[in-house]
């Protein structure tokens, strides 16, 4: 056992119950780490809208795994985060493992304002998550056998969320990952079409992809009644996110845990298995 894994230093996951969060808290809690839950309804109550609760759910935690919600690319992220990682510090925080995304201006800037930190810090910068098929906002197209999105041919390398929890967890109880920046995503590039088509042959379902103008499609989250800032949000990401910027693959994976990043296939073949699919 290293030094580090020693020293088990009291751990908060924010967004402890999301699909990063929740995986960081699983792993820490395999290896007997002290872990807390960051959430509304978590063990430290913490809510990103309310700073009154922020400076309990801090006490007596040295590590901090910062996901910013609904998402670090929304406009006032920075300015958020800036107040609490000042908190964070003068409360006694040692480290911060920041969750941020690619190609995302507000993301850019709030890793230079934890790069600027006094304290220890290592960041995650991730691509798309293949779990959006499976635990977010494009599960229910999948199951109704259409998923139609605002983009072509524009590849996009899927990362899966256990990669980035592990990642992160290897930051925490790991010596060797301060002020290191790992780019994570998965080790090929796949069209949104591709990926639809690789979980229809996993489950050996009909599931048709159909592309479709930017706004159409805003008009059809409105009409399911989906609120205007996740609208917002989800249009940010298929328009500047997706315009191809992000076409390339990164090895944060390989350079922080030693191995590849798991593959599409693999998620798939995994998540199919479970019957979440149908």
């Amino acid at each position: 056992m290293n030094a580090k894994q020693n020293n088990k230093a009291n751990t908060l996951v924010l967004g402890g119950k999301g699909k990063t969060g929740s995986r960081v808290v699983a792993q820490l809690q395999q290896l007997e780490w002290p872990v807390y839950i960051g959430s509304r309804s978590g063990d430290r109550p913490f809510d990103w809208e309310d700073q009154a609760t922020w400076k309990e759910a801090i006490r007596d935690m040295e590590v901090i795994y910062l996901s910013y919600y609904p998402d670090i690319a929304v406009p006032g992220a920075v300015d958020v985060i800036r107040a609490f990682t000042q908190l964070a510090v003068e409360c006694g925080v040692k480290q911060l493992v920041l969750l941020s995304g690619r190609g995302e201006a507000e993301a850019q800037a709030c890793e230079k304002m934890v790069m600027a930190l006094t304290i220890d810090w290592t960041i995650v910068r991730a691509s798309w998550f293949c779990q959006n098929f499976s635990e977010g906002y494009l599960l229910d197209p999948v199951l109704a056998g259409q998923v139609a999105l605002p983009v072509g041919d524009i590849p996009e390398p899927f990362v899966d969320a256990d990669d980035i929890a592990a990642v992160a967890v290897t930051a925490i109880t790991q010596p060797g990952h301060n002020h290191k920046v790992y780019e994570v995503t998965g080790p090929r590039l796949l069209t949104f079409k591709e990926a639809v088509g690789t979980i229809a042959r996993e489950t050996g379902r009909d599931i048709v992809f159909e592309q479709m103008p930017l706004e159409d499609y805003k008009a059809m989250l409105k009409e399911y009644a989906i609120p205007d800032d996740f609208i917002w949000l989800i249009t940010y990401l298929f328009k500047e996110v997706l315009d191809g910027r992000n076409a390339s693959i990164a090895h944060g994976v390989q350079e922080a845990l030693g191995r590849p990043a798991t593959d599409f296939n693999e998620y798939a073949k995994r998540t199919a298995k479970t019957g979440l699919w149908g």
